[in-house]
């Protein structure tokens, strides 16, 4: 097993466990809770962790399938797996301050703190490039092993 796919792995294995325990948290919510509901990043950040999870196994799948060096397939699975521990943080974050229902409806908080106008869009524009293209490199990998290897 490659860098790449250890690394897919142990991010497969952090998001299941995160997982499973911002289920724990998401039920004690419920369960507390006088309308049986948890708090929505409570729930987002249980949901996107067992997504996460499996999107890890999918990365670490196509690290081990692509013809890539190992440093670019290192590179493609680090970035979008990076920007899913944020996503998956920045949740928790909000769940545990219960500071909002929609991080991305203006005015954006953290908390009392208020974060700069430019700040979100700039971060998603980063995100969206950061996950897709390091999917995109280890597709492309993937696509010169499956289609053009003899």
């Amino acid at each position: 097993m490659n860098i790449a796919e250890t690394i897919a792995i142990v991010g497969a294995g952090g998001f299941f466990l995160n997982g499973l325990l911002t289920g724990v948290w998401k039920y004690l919510q419920i369960r507390s809770s006088e309308h049986a509901k948890a708090h929505p990043y409570v729930d987002t950040a249980h949901r996107t962790s067992l997504m996460y999870s499996f999107a890890a196994l999918l990365l670490a799948k196509f690290a081990e399938i692509s013809l890539l060096p190992e440093r670019v397939e290192t590179l493609a699975v680090i970035v979008p797996l990076t920007f899913f521990v944020v996503a998956v943080g920045s949740y928790m974050l909000h769940g545990l301050l219960r500071d909002t229902a929609n991080q991305l409806k203006p005015p954006f908080s953290l908390g009392r703190f208020p974060l700069p106008a430019w700040g979100m869009p700039v971060f998603m524009s980063v995100l969206i490039i950061g996950e897709t293209g390091g999917f995109l490199v280890l597709f492309y990998g993937v696509l010169k092993a499956v289609l053009f290897s003899g």
